[in-house]
């Protein structure tokens, strides 16, 4: 819900359905559309939902006429083994998935020992290093630490030269996610001076790392190794059985991938590689679909050439 609070109060349309049966609650979905700019047109987008029958896609086509929606974007939270039979269903692949296809998932019921006997060496080594140079690490959703962490994403940004939201994203979603206990920021400190800044979401029983950014001084002391290690112990600590490391390449990455030392970050404390089914077009408006697409394949086509 407080996901959906955030989307609204940055103007977005926000649509909470639920599917009831006999008064009794059975399933509840959220998706937000978008309005395409000097256009009457929007796009819906649906993401981390369960899977998708055709009763549930009726709805969403009756919703997005309704919204004037070229199309309805599906990311259901499902993993790849529920194959989803897009054929059935009248979906076609995304032509551009926000979230990436697998991610890293780190099984928190095991124990300290059992994680680290896991590890890479090199991680477990960097852990040690970052230890033994005093880094501190610290649970910390104070005004100061925040300003820290948006100081680090603009550096971070403009290191690495990705897109990413700009700060009146990150203000209002920490705003309100933080205030619903959803939210949580992480610091990695060292001789007085924040290396690194995380905010981890907490919910049912999974957390999950969707934000973070870090420092380019004293890479040394390896402070990102520490940080990760020490939220896993906060987890298992507070009972969560999972650690969503949001994002991973996939099976065999490219190394010459932008994202490929992140993937390697992440390798390193030996998660489980997780596919999920994918992302899906639900076409409403056919000739608008393939403008769209065009249109959008030439935009990110010129920000990447401006950058």
């Amino acid at each position: 819900w407080a996901w959906g609070e955030f989307r609204k109060a940055m103007g977005v349309d926000v649509v909470r359905l639920v599917v009831e049966n006999k008064d009794k609650l059975i399933e509840a979905i959220q998706l937000t559309f978008h309005r395409i700019p000097h256009t009457p047109f929007t796009i819906g987008y649906f993401p981390k939902g369960p899977l998708p029958n055709k009763a549930m896609l009726a709805t969403l086509a009756t919703l997005g006429r309704e919204k004037s929606a070229i199309f309805i974007q599906l990311e259901p939270n499902v993993i790849e083994n529920f194959k989803l039979k897009i054929e059935n269903y009248g979906l076609r692949p995304s032509h551009h998935p926000l979230f990436p296809k697998y991610t890293f998932v780190l099984d928190l019921t095991k124990s300290e020992d059992e994680l680290l006997k896991t590890m890479h060496p090199k991680t477990r080594y960097n852990i040690k290093v970052a230890q033994k140079r005093g880094v501190t690490i610290q649970k910390d959703d104070s005004p100061k630490a925040f300003d820290e962490y948006l100081r680090l994403i603009r550096e971070t940004t403009q290191r690495q030269g990705f897109f990413a939201h700009n700060e009146a994203y990150h203000r209002k979603m920490w705003e309100i996610l933080s205030k619903a206990g959803v939210a949580k920021l992480w610091t990695a400190t060292y001789q007085g001076k924040t290396l690194a800044a995380w905010i981890i979401f907490c919910w049912k029983d999974s957390i999950y790392y969707p934000y973070g950014s870090s420092s380019r001084e004293h890479r040394e002391t390896m402070a990102p190794n520490l940080l990760l290690w020490e939220i896993i112990r906060w987890g298992k600590l507070q009972g969560y059985k999972k650690f969503d490391l949001w994002g991973a390449l996939g099976p065999n990455p490219n190394p010459n991938d932008p994202w490929y030392g992140f993937h390697k970050f992440k390798e390193g404390y030996r998660p489980d590689l997780v596919e999920f089914v994918g992302s899906y077009d639900l076409v409403l408006q056919p000739l608008l679909y393939k403008l769209y697409t065009i249109a959008d394949k030439l935009r990110w086509l010129y920000l990447k050439i401006r950058k």
